[in-house]
């Protein structure tokens, strides 16, 4: 009986942490994949893992800031594009929950070659990134204040979400007219985006830490 009434306590619990967030995510990823909203992810008090085959992005801009969260600040790379197209995106975030252990909520887009997932003025904060890379006229040591000043409408003007104020006001950074990244694995603390469209999105939930893999 015991185990029962634990049983059940275990599970109630479950469903107050866990389902609002992910009803709430399920909508929200309906309407990106209709290309309905604007898109802001951020993971309170952690970071996500995000895979790729690859990421195609035009007016690349790179510049280091802090992250900052209910749980502190953290160093990021920021890497920004005005325009970019992702193939086989994976993203997954483990959460350990008292007393029923470790779930990992995992999104997946773009797993078709020919509908990638598009995303214009596309940030991300990032904290580890592992690709193969291949830049187009890339400029390396530009001041990071300048990087708001691109030519291109709004692009370079981050949305303030809470996550990244901008660009340091004398930091380094680059920039590129065209980057082209594969077999691309990174941890980020947000992503933002002006739209961000999610063509064959899929959401799911499972017991454990699984978190995205890139293809061998």
């Amino acid at each position: 009986m015991s185990s029962q009434i634990r049983g059940g306590t275990r599970w109630k619990r479950f469903a107050l942490v866990m389902v609002p967030s992910v009803v709430a995510t399920a909508a929200v990823g309906v309407g990106l994949a209709q290309g309905a909203l604007a898109a802001s992810f951020s993971i309170s008090g952690q970071d996500f893992k995000v895979t790729a085959d690859s990421l195609e992005g035009d007016n690349f801009v790179q510049y280091g800031n802090v992250a900052k969260g209910g749980a502190g600040s953290h160093p990021v790379a920021v890497s920004g594009f005005s325009h970019a197209e992702i193939t086989n995106m994976c993203q997954s975030v483990v959460t350990d929950i008292p007393y029923i252990g470790k779930w990992t909520l995992t999104l997946t887009a773009g797993t078709k070659a020919d509908k990638p997932v598009v995303a214009d003025n596309l940030y991300l904060d990032v904290s580890q990134l592992d690709a193969d890379a291949e830049f187009k006229n890339i400029d390396i040591g530009v001041a990071a204040n300048s990087l708001g000043k691109e030519s291109n409408g709004n692009f370079g003007t981050q949305p303030n979400t809470g996550a990244t104020d901008g660009a340091a006001a004398y930091g380094f950074g680059q920039r590129a007219e065209h980057a082209t990244l594969t077999n691309v694995e990174q941890r980020a603390w947000a992503t933002t985006a002006g739209t961000f469209k999610l063509s064959n999105l899929s959401l799911r939930l499972n017991a454990g830490a699984n978190e995205c893999q890139l293809k061998k």
